[in-house]
């Protein structure tokens, strides 16, 4: 197998390699030029690569093509049309030009469009994003796009991370060439983001309505293991989960997405992959087909894969961290700094930038990771706080601390780490510890949002985070702008000075966790956004609207329909999440519970009437206990119908969010802990669907 991996990776994507052997070398040089410079694709270049690349797809299998884009839903979608075309005479010949490469047309109002669709107004376009290979996944060539409505609207999640590449690349490029540095034409961002994912069996999974309904259980006792002995994070993999890996492994790297590291994750049937960094929409669309592809592999090995950020109540839910970093054309990390950092203006410079970002619009940050899934995630011990802070380590700190005191900074030098077994190699120590519980952590050479949950597209983050870098830089520019050259170390460091001094509030090194952190979060001024409700209206706050618009990441009109959007979605998924809730306690749960009363009863009077001295006192007492937990749980039920009810005919988008958040959710909980108490004292060949320990250690 090792020696395929070679001939294996990217062997189904459109990659630099197939198009430089089937192009014309004028027509390459120009898509090319297209790619890394962002200029115009003219129709006769459109036309070549249309005909390069239906030829290498008919090659490789592929009987029909699609726009593959990503709506406001969440999800990619995709309409597949076929090469062939009817040549007149009966026969068929297979075709696909330029203009049926750059555009689509599927329907724009069946997909989520916040009022910016009517449902008479159906047209919609996808346009071809060149910078990301088409590739061919069950013989149909996939090319990424665009997606927009007749008059122009953004209808997806590409467009307006496209924007912000392009906004940030703007003002990085700008602030280098200010800096004196001459060579760099262009700024990318890249990103690396994580995996997080939960493997159930497929027959188990089939019996729960609320995984199939909700992705995650609605109620269910505790296992009576769990993740207390840490004994699963990076343990041995079992032998299903391993061949799972492995194919997965296979898919991904046959379309070029570099999956490098894949182990066990805290919980019990909780796992993770990794890949390389690629460039920002590269690498989301990487993720996106990684989600699909793990559920699809999952599939065909008896098993389902759980995206959900919460599937099982008392052990780790899964997140997705996404790690972020700036990278110019001649390769060289901006955020790496280097031996000397103190030293190192233009390091400093795109790092306040980052952490000035943050602290300006930590909101956004926080309402990007924001998601009736992330909620129940977001604080608990496998995930950040809802606070957002920036973690630096105490080096940087320390950096940042004397350049703001004009104090001398010396050069820390590298520790040799001695740990007793002289058989072991020596290791020289990192300059920081790395600290799980900060959202926004500066990692080395890179900053590792750790709030996104694991089935959102990355996406939304990397737009907020390169807008409100590229915002940042501007601010800088404009304050630097005019410097004589001679001056400029002295303006750069009182710049780095003032910032410092201005947004130093965001940074904390230490337990995210703690009680204490959140009254010191409240003292510093931080945003404290618990719930997805309590964040979105910030999402058209002023400044927030200001910074897109300026921009061009958003209209107004854009900004507000994804907010409405974004408020629906939650609404709906709580209320699907009810209405599964109240289906299984009433058809399943409530009829079990009553047949095991029932049983006992029968017990009971059995044992009464053949040996009438014997106490049933204990039958008597389980009795009592079904009797209560069935009257309790009956009552909750009714009273989250009502509250359902209350919330669907709530015409107010943020008030129905509001009441799903301060309502719902917690009759929800109650009747959660009701049943989860009832669960214990029914036997499991009674129970109506898998329990906990079922579920988590069947593989």
């Amino acid at each position: 197998m090792n020696k395929e991996i070679p001939e294996l990776y990217g062997s189904m994507i459109f990659s630099d390699k197939v198009m430089r052997k089937k192009l014309p070398k004028d027509m390459y040089r120009a898509l090319r030029k297209t790619i890394e410079n962002g200029t115009h694709l003219e129709l006769d270049v459109a036309n070549s690569v249309a005909v390069a690349m239906k030829e290498w797809a008919v090659e490789n299998g592929a009987t029909h093509y699609t726009h593959w884009f990503q709506p406001m839903t969440g999800f990619t979608a995709e309409k597949h049309d076929s090469f062939i075309s009817p040549s007149g005479d009966g026969e068929v010949i297979m075709d696909f030009s330029g203009k049926e490469l750059v555009k689509g047309e599927p329907d724009a109002s069946s997909f989520p469009s916040g009022g910016l669709r009517a449902t008479f107004e159906a047209r919609g376009y996808t346009a071809w994003d060149p910078t990301s290979p088409a590739f061919i996944k069950d013989g149909t060539l996939y090319i990424p796009t665009a997606f927009c409505s007749y008059s122009g609207e953004a209808l997806d999640k590409k467009t307006p991370l496209l924007r912000s590449m392009e906004a940030l690349n703007d003002e990085a490029v700008k602030m280098l060439k200010l800096l004196g540095n001459d060579t760099v034409t262009r700024v990318s961002t890249t990103i690396g983001p994580e995996q997080e994912y939960f493997l159930v069996d497929k027959e188990q999974y089939n019996k729960r309505k609320d995984l199939i309904f909700c992705g995650r259980t609605l109620f269910g006792a505790p296992a009576p293991k769990g993740q207390e002995m840490e004994d699963h994070y990076f343990g041995s993999l079992k032998p299903r989960v391993s061949a799972y890996m492995h194919d997965l492994d296979v898919e991904l790297w046959k379309l070029g997405i570099p999956a490098k590291t894949k182990h066990n994750e805290v919980a019990p049937a909780q796992h993770e992959l990794a890949p390389v960094f690629d460039t920002a929409n590269v690498a989301v669309d990487h993720n996106q087909l990684t989600m699909e592809i793990m559920k699809n592999v999952a599939e065909k090995h008896g098993l389902v894969c759980l995206l959900h950020e919460k599937p099982f109540e008392g052990i780790n839910g899964s997140g997705k961290h996404n790690n972020w970093s700036l990278i110019t054309n001649d390769g060289v990390n901006l955020l790496n700094p280097g031996r000397t950092p103190a030293q190192n203006i233009q390091f400093l410079v795109f790092l306040m930038a980052v952490i000035k970002a943050v602290d300006d619009y930590a909101d956004l940050m926080r309402i990007s990771a924001a998601s009736a899934g992330n909620d129940h995630r977001l604080g608990g011990n496998e995930a950040p706080p809802a606070i957002v802070s920036v973690f630096l380590g105490d080096e940087l700190t320390a950096v940042l601390e004397s350049i703001e005191n004009d104090t001398y900074f010396g050069k820390q030098e590298k520790v040799q780490l001695d740990i007793g077994a002289h058989v072991l190699p020596h290791f020289v120590k990192d300059n920081t510890d790395r600290n799980r519980t900060s959202p926004f952590a500066f990692t080395g050479n890179k900053f590792e949002f750790r709030m996104l949950g694991s089935s959102a597209s990355v996406a939304t983050p990397n737009i907020v985070l390169n807008t409100a870098v590229a915002e940042a830089l501007a601010q800088f520019y404009q304050e630097l702008e005019g410097t004589k050259p001679e001056d400029m170390e002295k303006a750069v460091h009182e710049l780095i000075k003032r910032a410092i001094r201005k947004h130093k509030k965001i940074i904390f090194n230490g337990n995210g966790y703690s009680d204490e952190w959140i009254k010191e979060a409240k003292e510093r001024g931080l945003y404290n956004l618990i719930s997805t409700p309590d964040c979105l209206p910030q999402f058209i706050a002023d400044k927030n609207v200001a910074l897109f618009t300026k921009h061009h990441i958003f209209t107004k009109d854009e900004i507000l329909s994804r907010y409405e959007i974004l408020l629906e979605n939650y609404t709906k998924t709580v209320m699907i999440e009810a209405r599964t809730m109240t289906e299984m306690l009433t058809k399943d749960f409530l009829p079990a519970l009553n047949a095991y009363a029932g049983e006992t009863a029968g017990h009971a009077a059995s044992k009464k009437a053949f040996m009438p001295k014997l106490s049933t006192s204990s039958e008597e007492a389980l009795i009592e206990s079904l009797t209560e937990a069935y009257e309790t749980i009956t009552r909750g039920i009714k009273q989250l119908s009502a509250s359902v009810a209350e919330a669907a005919g709530t015409e107010d988008a943020l008030k129905a969010a509001r009441l799903c958040h301060a309502d719902i959710l917690v009759k929800m909980e109650a009747l959660r802990l009701a049943a989860n108490e009832a669960e214990e004292l029914i036997p499991d060949s009674l129970l109506p669907y898998p329990t906990y320990d079922q579920l988590l250690f069947s593989l």
